[in-house]
């Protein structure tokens, strides 16, 4: 581990560099650590069987004595998604927002942590004591209610940690950001600012998400269709704007899909969300109501497989059949890697005669994050000496750093770092000085990090080539074999359609145990690896094609 400095700041992002998710940054500070946010990550689409990716925590276990507390910005998953699984191995207190924090306890309750979780609300203005650390919330403005900045003081200086966040001088609840906070302290002097970089690849300003309620309006006016709405479960403004519409043209809503109808009522009862009476509709009695009387408002933006859009696209869903009057209205944007999953549920929604509504250019969603004009009036605000830009792939980050030097911040002040890299400041100074333990831990059903880079290795091996298993029943004290080797494959061949390659492979096994014989190979291990290695030469040369092969001595 690298030394430490006791004069000096260590910033250790854990996540959410050169990534979309996972988002995860450790401060420390002489004997002093805290965490700002605790995420997950979408697996990639060659992670099969993989459901979430989270922080490798291994340098927070090490140091679990030391860590003050956890700082949550916001209540999205790839900022709290990692949190039942961090609490299983380290149990800090957590900080964060009221909705946040209810939305943090639904994932406790799956995980049966509730009750050892040291779950604190604070309110936006508020400051915690964390060790030698002051954290500031300050109220900013994203897709998800209850979103904060943090100003982190420190021995040093003070630094500004945006999460994400977008500038909305017009949203549909809670305020505009406190942007005079955020100059107050840029007055006062920060010596860092760590930003979010998702959207600095796109010029200007992120509309506000009033302008996606006008779009609603004008495709519910005229309407005399059933309508479906599918949006983020997390999006409550872009809910509640959905609701609206419906409540003015006389609609009853439904709302179908476990993550959505959790939502709806965490905020329902927090006051985040106001349903007018007599307007909501339990799914089991929507078909009471004529179709053109109903929004229905669904999860399944992302085309995932198990969502009630998906079920509803492929007939599968107990209380909606799509037929060709709906209209069903796309209201989000692809998270990169799903594009495959959506398009294929927009696919066969039009192919059951609906009419789907999708795309950019309809204005049915707008970004929760910052463009480059709003990145710069972060900058010019906070008046930052050294900026570390956070949240975003490679590309992204270097072209916040970009920004940053447009803005007229020292290039020497300005770090572009990775996950795992261990940053320290100082006052007159930024530099990294090392590396701790990092990475991803892969969670596929109710096992966390059992599944490695050789499972993962394996599989991509049969998904692509397949495999074959090679049944070999020996004798005991000969080695000689009993009966003819049985070839079963999966994922490679269909055995009634090559009977002419079964036979070849027989001999090409039964080749190699003569030639084990002949070498006087005689344990289990290498007769097994002489028929893999013939085999593997066999198909590879007759057929370009490298199967997984798996030898089996049955032993008589």
């Amino acid at each position: 581990m690298p030394g430490r400095n006791n004069n000096k700041l260590r910033i250790i992002p854990l996540g959410g560099l050169g990534e979309i998710g996972k988002n995860m940054t450790v401060y420390e500070f002489g004997k002093d650590i805290i965490v700002v946010d605790c995420g997950m990550g979408f697996p990639d689409t060659d992670m099969y069987g993989i459901d979430a990716v989270i922080p490798d925590i291994t340098y927070l276990e090490d140091n679990a004595s030391r860590i003050r507390g956890i700082f949550i910005t916001h209540g999205h998953e790839d900022h709290i998604g990692a949190v039942p699984y961090v609490l299983k191995k380290i149990n800090p207190p957590i900080y964060t927002t009221k909705l946040t924090a209810e939305l943090i306890k639904l994932k406790l309750e799956e995980h049966h942590l509730t009750k050892q979780a040291k779950l604190q609300v604070v309110e936006p203005g508020q400051s915690i004591r964390a060790g030698c650390f002051t954290v500031e919330f300050i109220h900013i403005n994203h897709s998800i209610s209850d979103a904060v900045s943090f100003a982190i003081r420190t021995p040093i200086g003070t630094l500004v940690h945006t999460g994400d966040f977008k500038i909305d001088v017009t949203p549909v609840a809670g305020g505009m950001a406190d942007l005079a906070r955020l100059g107050q302290l840029g007055n006062e002097g920060v010596l860092a600012l760590l930003p979010d970089s998702t959207n600095v690849e796109k010029a200007g300003h992120s509309e506000s998400e009033r302008s996606v309620g006008a779009k609603f309006d004008e495709l519910f006016k005229d309407c005399d269709r059933r309508i479906i709405v599918t949006t983020f479960a997390s999006n409550i403004d872009r809910i509640q704007q959905i609701i609206n519409a419906a409540a003015k043209y006389r609609r009853k809503v439904g709302i179908t899909g476990r993550s959505m109808e959790n939502i709806m009522r965490v905020s329902t009862e927090l006051g985040y969300m106001k349903v007018p009476d007599g307007v909501l509709v339990d799914m089991d009695k929507i078909k009471a109501v004529p179709k053109n009387k109903t929004v229905i408002i669904t999860t399944g933006s992302q085309g995932e497989e198990m969502s009630a859009l998906h079920r509803m696209a492929f007939s599968e869903h107990k209380q909606v059949d799509i037929d060709a009057r709906d209209l069903i209205i796309m209201s989000s944007s692809a998270i990169p890697g799903n594009e495959l999953t959506i398009s294929r549920v927009i696919d066969e929604l039009f192919a059951k005669g609906a009419e789907v509504i999708y795309g950019k250019s309809n204005h049915l969603h707008v970004s929760g994050h910052a463009c480059q004009e709003e990145l710069k009036m972060m900058i010019a605000l906070t008046k930052p000496k050294f900026v570390i830009p956070l949240h975003g792939e490679t590309r992204m980050l270097y072209k916040h750093a970009a920004l940053a030097r447009d803005m007229g911040v020292e290039a020497k002040n300005i770090l572009v770092s990775g996950i795992g890299h261990v940053i320290e400041l100082s006052q007159k100074s930024i530099k990294e000085t090392g590396e701790v333990t990092a990475g991803q831990v892969m969670v596929d059903g109710s096992g966390v990090g059992d599944v490695g880079s050789v499972v993962l290795r394996d599989r991509r091996h049969l998904a692509d080539e397949g495999m074959i298993v090679v049944i070999m029943t020996m004798s005991a004290e000969s080695g000689a074999l009993i009966s003819e080797p049985e070839i079963v494959t999966r994922g490679f061949v269909y055995i009634k359609e090559a009977v002419d390659m079964m036979s070849e492979l027989r001999r090409v096994v039964n080749e190699s145990i003569r030639s084990c014989e002949a070498h006087r190979i005689t344990d289990w291990a290498g007769i097994k690896s002489r028929v893999r290695g013939n085999l593997s030469g066999y198909l590879y040369k007759s057929t370009r094609r490298s199967p997984m092969i798996l030898p089996v001595i049955i032993e008589v």
